[in-house]
């Protein structure tokens, strides 16, 4: 008997040991609220050169509940680790994001849409296989005048439609206030179609092709300083994607930002250069992206973000075998009002003006992925939006 009670205590003492050096969180952000839009179209269901700029009739104002978040996009996930001795870590993530007005996953895409890798880490830096974000993504989040907010704020058109790729080898390291990261992707993989004869050069293909490795493969890196004050940024991302097996194009994004804060007021201000090509070594797109904004707390729970986005599109054209065009400048105003119940709950109303384009810059280089197709000929778009986020 006696060597039946030490056995359990001495099995139940490891066990415990082994929970302490484990574990799971889940965790997760649930955002939606009511929109108002002034005048909006439908977008495209099949693409071609004559519409891709705007939507489709009918098109008016717009009321309705917005699945895509306003502060934060809907999502829930599941994060481990374990403690291998030595200073090793194992760890995983599983990052699913839905529309909580319906609760479909976005997108209709797979279960893990957002991130979806596991991953080694040691004091020298992190190595993780699978989906994740970009380097360029990991540079310069941190610089998101509105936090990222997808309501409004064009984060896409800033760090491309591939900035979770797939099939992705990447290292971050964190080192004082400096981090670093760079990734490899054997076919990042999108969901937007390209435009029918030869139109818009993204493919929907996962990449990985037989006898054409180059295909939908992606790199990049980056570098952020994040100081008490001061934070500094920079970042490069590049992109072939196939439409066709065996015809890369490329997309090729270069970003720089920087951000100054001081007592409640936060200023953040930032550049990305933008250059797209053809397989057959046409230009689609030639673009300089700007963006600032300044942020004040006005007490610990409430603070307002004020930014402005503005686009230079040098040269446009929508087929591969198009003449360029040089189409008048987007630009943006978005104001975000964030009041905080508590750490997990908080309730907002965020407005935008566009002109020249549709909100968050929303078109066929961003795959409509916002709802806000712009009627064709209009030159302004308002949207309001009240909401309430919980995290968990």
């Amino acid at each position: 008997m006696k060597k039946s009670l030490i056995a359990l205590a001495t099995l139940g003492a490891v066990a415990g040991a082994a929970n302490a050096q484990t574990s799971v969180t889940l965790y997760g952000v649930i955002d939606t609220g009511i929109e108002y839009v002034n005048r909006v179209a439908s977008a495209p269901s099949a693409l071609s050169p004559t519409n891709a700029l705007s939507g489709v009739a009918p098109a008016g104002p717009r009321v309705a509940m917005n699945g895509n978040g306003g502060l934060s996009a809907s999502r829930w996930g599941l994060r481990g680790v374990e403690d291998l001795g030595g200073g090793l870590k194992a760890s995983f993530l599983l990052e699913s994001q839905f529309t909580p007005d319906t609760g479909a996953f976005a997108g209709n895409t797979g279960i893990f849409n957002r991130q979806a890798y596991v991953a080694l880490a040691n004091e020298y830096g992190k190595i993780g296989f699978g989906k994740q974000y970009s380097s360029l993504a990991e540079g310069m989040l941190n610089f998101s005048p509105t936090r990222a907010a997808p309501a409004y704020e064009p984060g896409v058109w800033w760090l491309g439609v591939n900035y979770r790729p797939a099939n992705t080898v990447k290292y971050t390291g964190t080192f004082g206030a400096l981090s670093v990261a760079a990734h490899y992707s054997f076919g990042a993989g999108t969901a937007l179609s390209s435009l029918s004869g030869g139109g818009i050069l993204y493919g929907g293909g996962l990449g990985e092709t037989p006898g054409a490795w180059k295909d939908n493969t992606a790199w990049g890196a980056s570098a952020t300083y994040l100081g008490e004050n001061i934070g500094l940024g920079i970042g490069y991302d590049e992109w072939h994607p196939a439409v066709t097996v065996g015809n890369p194009g490329k997309v090729r994004k270069l970003a720089a930002a920087g951000s100054y804060t001081t007592g409640p007021w936060k200023f953040v201000a930032g550049y990305r250069w933008g250059d797209q090509t053809y397989a057959n070594g046409n230009t689609g797109m030639r673009d300089d992206y700007w963006f600032g904004g300044v942020s004040y707390r006005f007490t610990p729970a409430f603070d307002v973000q004020l930014a402005y986005f503005y686009t230079n599109i040098k040269q446009l054209a929508l087929t591969n075998t198009a003449a360029s065009t040089n189409p008048a400048n987007p630009q943006q105003v978005s104001l975000v009002a964030d009041y905080a119940f508590s750490k997990r709950t908080d309730v907002y109303l965020t407005t935008a003006w566009a002109h020249n384009g549709s909100l968050a810059n929303d078109g066929p280089f961003t795959g409509y992925l916002f709802n806000y197709a712009s009627a064709p000929g209009q030159k302004n778009m308002v949207g309001v939006m009240a909401g309430i986020r919980h995290v968990f």
